[in-house]
């Protein structure tokens, strides 16, 4: 490993094309990977940056890979941005952040960054109301939009009027520390003792306005939805509409496992409802979780970023990573929309998951077959692309403890 850079740890591949407009990845992890796929099929430069060993060196269509030593401070990430930028002769390029780590950093310094790159994360007055959920859960309240009981409570005393509500989920208006800290999205609590015993631990996570504490809407993945674009004034120019089959964990998924298309028109229209009302410009996820007490769909979380299935729009008829370049680079595009009844797995998370769900008698085994056979793209496995696959399986013990998938 060659130190070419203080910020740099190690680079490979041949050199970038200086005359082509092309993509620059942040985040190498199987999203990235897709937007490499995606970009490079159709002979578009990618290189791809990442603090971590990832799939997408492995990749034939990523130009470059970058390590560097850290892309979790944003003050340091949009400074080797720029370095790396100016280091490879990636001036114009556009910039696809995979994390919400690395959204929060391009969006805050948008306008540091966009006198060098294209970059396609909207400006933080948009990107705040997805990146804080209390934020996204006031306006989607303003907007009309069912989302979850949420409650606030500034101190463990006050947890006791809760009791009454319990099971309640305690979960971070912020994600990154909390997820960094302890790999999960969210903490069950069922007993009077678990509220105190939890609050108390996610207080020494993460400040006390950052702690949430929200029902838990019964069921698990099947009852969860998605609804995937690419918005530009307005409107939806590439959607999709998915619901997740198999995730894990089951209850409180960190990922999808398996995810396939489907239509449901209330979904989009209450997406773009608050889509619009933040002014919102670029690829974007909305999570909803159906709630079974009432027939509602309740919002539960915005990504303004590529989502992890992202690859199963091109299966579908929606390449959404392209919709984004091509109008960043001033091409013209058709309105997409995926059709419904199409699969997408990770395979890796999906035969441990199935197998716990088909023992536990909550998936038939029929119905396990049948989702396979839907199935028309992997996170990592493609015949055209076999090496990221081949690696991942030799990375598998530094994925199970780095990115707990």
């Amino acid at each position: 490993m060659s130190l070419v850079a203080p910020s740099i740890l190690a680079h490979s591949s041949p050199s970038v094309p200086t005359r082509s407009v092309g993509a620059l990845v942040v985040g190498g992890d199987h999203p990235g990977l897709g937007i490499a796929r995606s970009l490079g099929r159709r002979g578009i430069p990618v290189v791809v940056i990442d603090d971590q060993h990832s799939v997408s060196e492995f990749s034939k269509y990523v130009t470059r890979t970058v390590r560097v030593s850290d892309l979790r401070d944003e003050r340091r990430t949009v400074d080797t941005l720029l370095d790396v930028g100016r280091r490879y002769n990636l001036e114009n390029w556009v910039v696809f952040p995979t994390r919400d780590e690395t959204v929060a950093a391009c969006s805050r310094y948008r306008a540091e960054l966009a006198q060098f790159y294209r970059i396609t994360t909207p400006e933080w007055g948009t990107v705040e109301w997805a990146w804080n959920k209390r934020k996204t859960y006031e306006l989607a309240t303003e907007l009309g939009i069912p989302c979850p009981r949420t409650f606030t409570v500034t101190d463990s005393s006050e947890l006791a009027t809760l009791y009454d509500r319990l099971p309640l989920a305690i979960k971070p208006a912020v994600k990154e520390n909390f997820f960094y800290a302890t790999g999960a999205k969210a903490w069950r609590a069922g007993t009077p003792e678990d509220l105190q015993r939890l609050f108390s631990k996610a207080r020494r996570q993460i400040p006390a306005d950052e702690v949430l504490i929200q029902e838990i809407i019964p069921g698990g993945g099947t009852q969860q939805f998605s609804y995937c674009a690419f918005v530009r004034d307005g409107q939806p120019h590439g959607s999709m509409i998915a619901r997740r089959e198999r995730q894990h964990p089951f209850e409180f998924g960190r990922a999808a496992t398996y995810v396939e298309t489907m239509e449901e028109p209330e979904i989009e229209e209450l997406s773009m409802r608050f889509l619009r009302a933040i002014d919102y410009y670029g690829l974007v996820e909305v999570e909803f979780k159906l709630d079974p007490r009432d027939g509602k769909y309740k919002l539960l979380d915005v990504n303004a970023r590529t989502w992890g299935f992202h690859g199963l729009g091109m299966a579908a008829g929606v390449d959404f990573p392209y919709l984004q370049f091509a109008d960043q680079t001033g091409q013209s595009t058709e309105p997409r929309r995926a059709a419904p009844g199409i699969g997408w797995v990770r395979m890796v998370t999906d035969i441990p998951v199935a197998l716990t769900q088909v023992f536990s008698g909550r998936v038939k085994l029929k119905s396990y077959i049948r989702s396979l056979r839907r199935t028309r793209a992997e996170s990592v496995f493609s015949a055209r692309d076999f090496l990221p696959s081949l690696a991942e399986l030799v990375m598998l013990p530094y994925l199970l403890v780095k990115k707990y998938f």
